[in-house]
């Protein structure tokens, strides 16, 4: 028996959708397995990798008391360990992290700021900021080293890891605009 075109039709309209399937699949794979990663990110500040842990240190406050992560909350932390008597760019800085709170509206008490030793005089105060004792095992773990006049920003995940760097000079609606996307 011959086939009728009618089948044949059929069958080419099978074949066609399955290359078409497997073709972009495979084109996928291709990329996957080639390494093959987009240039581009979403995110304004930079993704550390690996995350630096530091669920394990010892971080108190500036009041003594023990300081904990608590992933359960779900409160992202802004960390900055400025350079002993950095003045005015301090004083500056915080005001910036004090507008970006404030700019996460109703969110805003899932963020907190951590600030790693002393607190400049002048600077504002606000619910979310937390002054921490001085610790050398957490700036140790920050990327980078603390230089008179770098003030970078990291923002750590509610468990305790270090994800994103913000150079010192960096955008705050950046910084801003990655929180919103993390903490909503």
């Amino acid at each position: 028996m011959t086939p009728t075109p009618f089948l044949t039709r059929e069958r080419l309209q099978l074949l066609l959708v399955a290359a078409l399937f497997l073709g972009s699949f495979g084109v996928a794979a291709a990329l996957f397995f080639g390494g093959w990663a987009p240039s581009g990110t979403r995110n304004f500040g930079e993704l550390l990798e690996p995350y630096p842990d530091l669920r394990e240190l010892p971080v108190t406050r500036a009041d003594g008391s023990a300081f904990a992560w608590q992933p359960e909350e779900r409160r992202w932390s802004i960390i900055v360990a400025p350079a002993h008597d950095c003045g005015e760019p301090c004083v500056r800085l915080i005001d910036t992290l004090h507008r970006v709170w404030l700019a996460e509206g109703r969110h805003a008490e899932r963020l907190q700021v951590l600030w790693v030793g002393e607190v400049p005089e002048g600077a504002p105060s606000f619910p979310a900021f937390v002054p921490m004792g001085p610790n050398p095992e957490l700036v140790a773990r920050l990327p980078d080293p603390v230089l008179v006049g770098q003030l970078p920003v990291y923002v750590a995940d509610p468990a305790g890891w270090l994800v994103l760097r913000y150079p010192h000079g960096f955008d705050p609606s950046g910084l801003r605009k990655d929180l919103g996307r993390v903490i909503r």
